[in-house]
């Protein structure tokens, strides 16, 4: 791995400005290695954040799906918790080849110009690069976990679909119904029963995003089939309760959800 000396986790997007300073959690990179690998994906430089504890090796993999913001320092603060729990943790950008996200000052210019046209296909095919690299570089990936916020929830529900080989995934408020396009050509609600990975949903009740009954559609989905998934939705919690540099942030529900995925990780075969 290179030394973190370009944006990726450094910094917070533009658009998540101004930080609520007073609740950002910084999780030292004592006992750990990190920086950035850069993997080649269809000729493509795809950069990925990596946090490891030091010197092991045969460890449990988990993949860290940024919101859309991209991989900041709040994304690369995430891994880093993970590694200080034994973790491999590869949070990749996914928003490569669309642009730098955490360059543009406003969230509607953000999604028109990056986010939409970001392919779940490409995603998808990263992702499969980011578990072929980790196997090489001392991840077992027979102990492999995803877990994703926002953008990334949808994408955890999509990639434990489409990667069945996964033990386990946590999905952070993620969209689970919507409109379809060409990049976006099914949602979440769409493959529930067809999932057999079992993926924990941790959604909040106010999410104004997320209306409480696309989690019921989704539940109907899963009861189809036989993945074991759950969800735990927080009454008093809205969108994006685990971001502790944002005025979202809900500490109980947050720490709440971050021992839920824990727990679910290792119960699933994970750690």
């Amino acid at each position: 791995m290179n030394d973190v000396v370009q944006s990726h986790g450094t910094g917070f997007a533009a658009a998540t400005l101004p930080v609520a300073a007073q609740n950002v959690i910084t999780t030292d990179t004592g006992g750990l290695t990190t920086g950035v690998a850069t993997l080649t994906v269809d000729g493509q430089a795809v950069p990925v954040y990596c946090a490891q504890p030091s010197g092991q090796s045969g460890l449990p993999v988990i993949l860290v799906i940024s919101e859309i913001f991209g991989v900041h320092e709040h994304i690369a603060d995430v891994a880093r918790r993970f590694a200080k729990q034994g973790y491999l943790a590869l949070a990749p950008d996914l928003f490569v080849r669309q642009g730098d996200p955490s360059k543009i000052a406003d969230i509607p210019t953000l999604m028109k110009d990056i986010v939409s046209k970001a392919p779940d296909a490409q995603v998808m095919q990263d992702l499969d690069a980011c578990v072929a690299w980790a196997a090489d570089n001392g991840g077992n990936v027979a102990k492999l976990g995803i877990t994703g916020f926002c953008w990334g929830g949808r994408v955890t529900w999509l990639y434990s679909v489409h990667n069945p080989a996964l033990k386990a995934g946590v999905a952070w408020y993620g969209r689970l119904a919507g409109d379809t396009s060409a990049n976006q050509p099914r949602h979440p609600v769409d493959i529930a029963a067809a999932l057999t990975v079992p993926v924990l949903g941790l959604y909040g009740a106010q999410d104004t995003g997320i209306p409480l009954a696309t989690v019921e559609r989704m539940q109907a989905g899963l009861a189809q089939g036989s993945s074991g998934s759950e969800f735990v939705v927080y009454p008093d919690a809205g969108h994006a309760f685990h971001a502790d540099y944002r005025p979202s942030y809900n500490a109980r529900d947050a720490q709440d959800g971050w021992t839920r995925a824990l727990d679910w990780f290792k119960r699933h075969g994970v750690a």
